[in-house]
Parts: structure tokens; sequence; C-alpha cells
């Protein structure tokens, strides 16, 4: 028999990154090369003494044990003592912190927390495909607010002034932004937050590539909003700490916000493996020459994947930060997808097409940092043959 699945999955798809990565793995099953280029899943390690804490911990019989809801108190201090260090924001860890399964695991639970069907949610085109499927899951409409190039991807709040928001409740941001690799600045967040106390929208932050090629301070959006009044923040492990799938991520807020969310969380799962949460405690401890040498690596890793962009004919601004590299395809170029396709196909290496992220990266393509130097140079080498078959006359 056959069962009919519930309405809500009819306004969302498998995420297309799990179709992609099942196509590769078809591809290396039938003898297939492929660089993939097209998700940012760290390959380099977490510091030795992470896994040595990780290691130690599993051999502490209570660590098998079911652990707090709000996780141990421990690794809500060690967060808290991050964000001052790193981010200028003092934070209460008994009341402003929650860890939590990853921060895609957030942007369930912040909707779930906040939105009733038929509320409206401000999600970015470009942007993360999850802050759309999340809203829909929850029964919300999205509406979404237009970043382009010309526009230096940030809001356009004069457009946004002038829009029917009396159903807004969330407004997704994503500074330093996901794809586009555009940094965060203090009169953003400043102009965020005014923008939501004006509106009565909650202004959700989504900010794990703040420590990534960032050749300013880090910033949170809760320094311009210290009581966290308009705002929350998520963060994660994954890619400043290279332990994505350990699934760390952490949401910051209110107290009220933080009760709110773990209301949803305390039903859907029991708590982080306290072995896990011991070794993400003392990778927040890092000292800042870590995060030196691994953006020394991810610096080397760029040139390369923006040489791979100029043989392609593709251009790239040079302000972006992050794990990726956001670049623009020439007009000869009729369908990036197409294109994308084909350098799959004939040149074995997966960039992820900018459609993925909104109809505002139809001209755009997406490529990680998240493979070594030497794939990286095999890549462009790859890449200039194809170009110069192309350029060959028949």
């Amino acid at each position: 028999m056959i069962y009919p699945t519930a309405g809500r999955l009819t306004a969302i798809g498998e995420y297309y990154f799990s179709k992609k990565t099942a196509e590769i793995r078809r591809m290396t099953e039938n003898g297939h090369d492929v660089i993939n280029l097209g998700i940012g899943s760290p390959d380099l390690s977490p510091g030795r003494e992470v896994i040595a804490a990780a290691a130690r911990s599993l051999r502490d019989a209570g660590s098998h044990a079911y652990a707090p809801y709000r996780s141990m108190p421990w690794l809500r201090k060690a967060v808290a003592g991050w964000y001052s260090r790193a981010y200028g924001v003092v934070l209460d860890p008994e009341k402003q912190v929650l860890p939590l399964l990853g921060s895609k695991e957030a942007i369930l639970y912040v909707s779930m927390a906040y939105l009733n069907p038929g509320d409206l949610v401000l999600v970015p085109d470009p942007g993360y495909p999850a802050y759309t499927s999340a809203a829909r899951l929850a029964g919300a409409s999205v509406r979404y607010y237009d970043l382009t190039e010309k526009n230096g991807w940030l809001p356009d709040f004069k457009a946004l002034e002038k829009a029917d928001l009396r159903r807004c409740r969330l407004m997704w941001v994503n500074y330093p932004h996901m794809p586009t690799g555009t940094p965060a600045s203090a009169g953003l967040f400043k102009e965020l937050v005014a923008f939501g106390r004006r509106k009565k929208i909650l202004i959700c932050s989504d900010n794990p590539y703040g420590l990534i090629l960032n050749n300013g301070r880090p910033l949170s959006i809760l320094g311009a909003d210290p009581r966290a009044e308009t705002s929350l923040e998520l963060n994660s492990l994954s890619k400043s700490f290279n332990m994505a799938g350990w699934r760390v991520g952490m949401l910051l807020g209110a107290e009220e916000t933080v009760n709110a969310v773990l209301k949803v969380k305390s039903n859907v799962d029991s708590g982080m493996f306290i072995p896990v949460q011991a070794g993400a405690a003392k990778a927040l401890s890092a000292p800042e020459e870590w995060h030196r040498r691994r953006n020394a690596v991810y610096a080397k890793r760029r040139d390369l994947v923006r040489m791979i962009f100029s043989e392609l004919g593709f251009s790239w601004s040079a302000g972006q930060c992050g794990l990726f590299v956001w670049a623009k395809a020439p007009d000869s170029v009729p369908s990036v997808e197409k294109f994308l396709d084909r350098l799959l196909t004939e040149a074995g290496i997966f960039i992820t097409p900018g459609s993925v992220f909104g109809r505002n990266g139809l001209r755009y393509a997406h490529a990680s940092l998240c493979a070594d130097e030497m794939r990286l140079k095999e890549a462009l080498s790859r890449a200039r043959s194809l170009a110069g078959a192309r350029r060959r006359p028949k």
C-alpha cells in the first residue's frame, strides 16, 4: 500500500546538494574522477587537542548518558567566552546561549518557534535554500528580498520600507554572505536592527563564516543589539573549526528567544553527545594563530579557484570572504547551469550554479575552497584543457 505524504512536503523539494552528491557518487562508481568544488565541507581537521578532549571524554562512563537539553554548562561558558574574544559580544551563558546539533537545525527550530501558518518570512535572494524550506515546513509564506551586484549584495531598505510587511514575523540575513562572500559591516547590522525594531520583525542572523578569510574583526549583529531585543544569531563550528561532521551549532539571543527554541528542540532531540561537547569546548579556546594557519591554507586555495574561474571566462570580485568564490559568467555563456553540467561531464569538475540560491544567482557560479592544492591544480589543468579545446577551430 502507498501512503500519501503530508501536504507540507509539496512545498519543498529534495535538497539540491543531496541530489547532486548522489549523481557524483554514481559517476565515481562508474570510474570517473570527479573533483568536487560544489560543497563547503571542510577537508581539514580540527586541532589535535580537540580530538584528544573528545577521546578523554569517551573513556568516561558518565559521558554516555543523556546530556542536558541546554548542553553542559561548561560548553555554554566556552561559547560565551569565544563570543567575547572573537566578536566583542557579552553573553550570559545561563540564559543567552543554546548549543544545537548544527545551525541548520536551528533554522527549522526558529521557524517552528515563531511562525504560524499565513505568517510572512523575508528571505534573501540569493540565499541559503534552507531558509525557504524551513519557512514552508512551518506553513509560512516566503517573500524574497533582492540582493544584487549593483547594490553590493546588500538589502535595499528603501524597497523593503515600501513593502506590505504587516504579516512578516522573521527576516533571515547572512553576513558574511553565502553565496556571494559579501562581508558584514557594523553599519549594515545597525540598519538591520533599526529596521527590525520599526517593523516589529525578528532579525535572524546566520553567521557561520565570520572567521574565514575575513580581513577585519569578525562582527555579530548582537554588537548592534546588545540586549538582543530585535535579533538573534546562529553560529557554528562546522566551517571555522573544521568540524562539519560533529554537528555543533548554537543560538545566541535573548532569554525569551532561547527558551522558545528550547521548547521545540527538547521535543525533537535528547541532547548533544557529551564527548562531542568536550571537543567543541576545547575547539572554542583555539588561539588566533590556529585560525591564521587555517586561513593561510584557504588563501592559497582561493587563488587557485579564482584561476580556474578565469580559465572558464568567469569574473570575480576581490572583496569576498568566507569559504567560497562567487563568480559571474561571461555573456558568451547563455546558460550557466548547462555550462556547469558540461564541465562536470567533460572535465569531471563539479561547481554549483548560482541559480540554486535564487533567481538573482542565474548568471553566477559558486565554488568551494574545500579541496587540497593538488586537486585544485588538477582542476585548473582540466579547465585549461577544456578552454583550449573550445578555442581551437573545428
